[in-house]
Formats: structure tokens, C-alpha cells, sequence
């Protein structure tokens, strides 16, 4: 018999996606649970398994690219058909192809051959093969390491997105561009960010945080911190522990409007932006305020991991009800971050550079960070916003008052 794959439905508020992507090819022979394609929403991308196994044949429409309806079909599996023996190729077109597609495979048959997801992105990256080391079954070069492959081994033509337009002045002088089309997920992110500007009424207040003691701390307990928790004490967890102890006092900075009411939270939901290649995710630490800064550091690291390899699931994204966002990674000094709607306010931590302070009437030189908060003034008012960042700035200077409650 023969049963149809459809797009499934991935979040209540998606209606269309992208395809973005074949890992297996019509003809192909696939067992159940095998990864069949991606699939790019406005907020992830996911994978596509096989329901039973059986022979692949894919619909003319489902193209790599293609924006479909949630439902629409993409593929029949023809599961009637026997395995093939020796796990060669079942249909005699997909025999008679294959050994040309060994012959187009680097040296080594399958061996640091690139999956059809893999081999996408290294195209588009301008990645030879041969210069990736794969960490698939038999060296085979999966999705992830194609995205964390670096362009500079790239070989002197490269395949692009599209065909650039390159004009050629004296003197060899260069003024070449290239065209690609915005993914699902950059035409989402331009979209909420233009509705965050457009719509609430945003403002930023702005504060100094003296890293000094907290860094102390760090430093004296970094490595039994890791002995015992096996992760790294970074900075986020305690910025993350400070923000839900400071929501609690300020409880206005944890709320958002919906319709003509506000919404108030007795949690934490907080949502860390992750930049990926693909751009800006924000997964969400469900329950901040309930966790330890070991719990909080796991919990970042393992969505961030996720995030970097377009595994997120909508779950993970959805919810939150405040936003953390470190511009200081890539060395920005100071920033007025933009709200994650329908949230009503996001901290922006920024590059901690040693700079003269007073402290008991003498100048010293101390680690300072500049902190902002952007909030929605429809929600939060002006003392709320500040006695909010003063909060976080005192739990931060005095880093001691987190793990005592106080």
C-alpha cells in the first residue's frame, strides 16, 4: 500500500512553511524513524521522519525551497515493497544512477561524503567536501558540521546562492554583489522586530554594573564549580538568577498586555538569545526562578547547543516572559535592545571593559559592564523600569545576596 507524507503540523500559530532541505532522494528505500527532509518554520527548523518503511517517491511540488501549507503532501511511501538485499538501491532507475553518484563522491566511495542537507549548505558556504571532517556514520558529513565548516577552505570558484553581479574597475578593483533570498526564519525576525518598534511603546533606561565582586567569586570557584557540576560557571546564570529575583520585586517587568488586559506571571520564563547561523533564536530557560545557577548554566548551554544546530523545538522558543540578550560577546559597548513581543521587557548586557570608579572616596580601577533595559511603557512604568536595573545591578555587585535569598 501506499500511505502520504503531509507537513505536519509544528505550532498553533503556523500555517506555511519552507521546505528546506532532502536527506533522502525518490527511489530511495527508507525504514521507519529515518529522517526524510526539513523543514523551516518562522520560528524552527525541524526534522521529518519516515512513519513506516518503504520506497520514497516525492511529489513534483515538494522541492527543496518551496513554501508549503501545513497538510499539503510532499511525498508518497510505497510501503508494500521489501527491503533490497545487501542494502542496494530497490527501483532499477535508482541502479542505473548509482554509479554515477559514486562517481561524483570524493575519494573513498561514501567515506566524507556529504548528506543532500549537508552538501547545501557547504554549497552555499563555498565549502569544498574534501575539506570537512565528517562525524556521520563512516565519516559521513552531517548537517552539523557543515554549518560549523569554515569558508576559508573554500576552493578559488565556489558555487553561490546566485550568480553575482560583478563589475570590474581599473586598477583590479572589485565592486561585486550577490543576491540570496531571506530565509523563513530572517523574514520572521524582520517582521517582529518592525512590530516591536511599531507597536508598544518603547524606551530605554540605562544603569552601570561594577563586575568586580561577582568576578571575585567566579574566579575563586570556577574550577570546583565544574569539578562538581561538570559545566562552566559563566556570567549568564548569574545575571539569569538576578533578573527572576528582580521580577519578583518588580513583577510589573514580568507581565505583557493581551487584548485589554495585562497578564501577570508568578514564574520566570526567560528567554536567552542565541545567535545561530541561520539568525537570532530565543529558547527559553522554562522556571528560572526555581533553578540553581548550576541548573541555569546546563539548561543554556544545552538549548544553545540545539540552536546552533537548527534542532530547537517550537516548544523550547515559545513562552517566555522576559529576554536576556548579551551584545557584550561580540563587543558591543552599549546597545538599546528591542522587545521580544508580546513580552513587555528585555535586559541588554553588554562588554565589561576596566574603567576609574570612586569606591570609599578613592578612584580604583574595576570591571564595569553597562546594562540597559528596553521596556514597554504601556506596561511598565518609568520608576518600575529603574527600580528594576537598580535591583539587578545590587544583586550583581553583591553577589552573595542570590544565594542567601536576600
Amino acid at each position: 500500500m501506499s500511505i502520504e507524507i503531509k507537513i505536519p503540523s509544528i505550532g498553533e500559530s503556523i500555517t506555511e512553511v519552507t521546505l528546506a532541505a532532502w536527506v533522502k532522494e525518490s527511489g530511495d528505500y527508507v525504514e521507519e524513524g529515518d529522517i526524510l527532509c526539513e523543514i523551516e518554520s518562522d520560528k524552527a527548523t525541524v526534522e521529518l521522519p519516515a512513519e513506516s518503511s518503504g520506497i520514497l517517491t516525492i511529489a513534483d511540488s515538494a522541492e527543496e525551497g518551496a513554501e508549503l501549507e501545513i497538510g499539503a503532501v510532499i511525498a508518497t511511501l510505497d510501503t508494500s515493497a521489501s527491503a533490497p538485499a545487501g542494502g542496494a538501491p530497490k527501483s532499477e532507475e535508482k541502479a542505473e544512477e548509482a554509479p554515477v553518484a559514486s562517481a561524483a563522491a570524493p575519494t573513498g566511495g561514501d567515506k566524507n561524503y556529504p548528506s543532500p542537507a549537508a552538501k547545501k549548505i557547504l554549497d552555499e558556504k563555498g565549502v569544498s567536501a574534501d575539506s570537512v571532517s565528517g562525524s556521520g556514520k563512516d565519516g559521513r558529513i552531517t548537517k552539523a558540521d557543515a554549518v560549523g565548516a569554515s569558508a576559508t577552505s573554500a576552493p578559488a570558484k565556489a558555487a553561490a546562492p546566485s550568480a553575482p553581479e560583478k563589475v570590474e574597475l581599473s586598477g583590479g578593483v572589485s565592486r561585486e554583489k550577490r543576491v540570496e533570498k531571506m530565509t523563513r526564519l530572517r523574514k520572521t525576525i524582520a517582521k517582529r522586530l518592525t512590530e516591536a518598534k511599531n507597536e508598544t511603546a518603547m524606551l530605554t533606561t540605562f544603569n552601570e554594573v561594577d563586575m568586580h565582586n561577582v568576578m571575585a567569586l567566579r574566579s575563586k570557584y570556577k574550577d570546583a564549580f565544574k569539578d562538581k557540576h561538570d559545566i562552566g560557571l559563566g556570567f549568564m546564570s548569574f545575571f539569569t538568577k538576578a533578573c527572576t529575583m528582580a521580577l519578583k520585586e518588580v513583577p510589573g517587568v514580568n507581565a505583557q498586555i493581551e487584548g485589554e488586559n495585562l497578564v501577570y506571571h508568578d514564574y520566570a520564563d526567560v528567554g536567552i538569545a542565541v545567535s545561530t547561523p541561520k539568525g537570532l533564536v530565543v529558547p527559553v530557560v522554562k522556571n528560572a526562578e526555581s533553578m540553581s545557577l548550576a541548573q541555569i548554566e546546563k539548561e543554556i548551554r544545552r538549548l544553545a547547543l540545539k540552536g546552533r544546530d537548527g534542532k530547537l523545538g517550537i516548544d523550547e522558543m515559545q513562552g517566555g516572559t522576559f529576554t536576556i540578550t548579551n551584545g557584550g560577546v561580540f563587543g558591543s559597548m552599549l546597545s538599546t535592545p528591542i522587545i521580544n513581543i508580546p513580552q513587555s521587557a528585555i535586559l541588554g548586557m553588554h562588554n565589561i571593559v576596566e574603567r576609574p570608579v570612586a569606591i570609599n572616596g578613592e578612584v580604583v580601577i574595576h570591571p564595569i559592564m553597562y546594562l540597559a533595559l528596553s521596556y514597554d511603557h504601556r506596561v511598565v512604568d518609568g520608576k518600575e523600569s529603574v527600580t528594576f536595573l537598580k535591583t539587578v545591578k545590587e544583586l550583581i555587585e553583591d553577589p552573595s545576596r542570590m544565594l542567601l535569598d536576600i
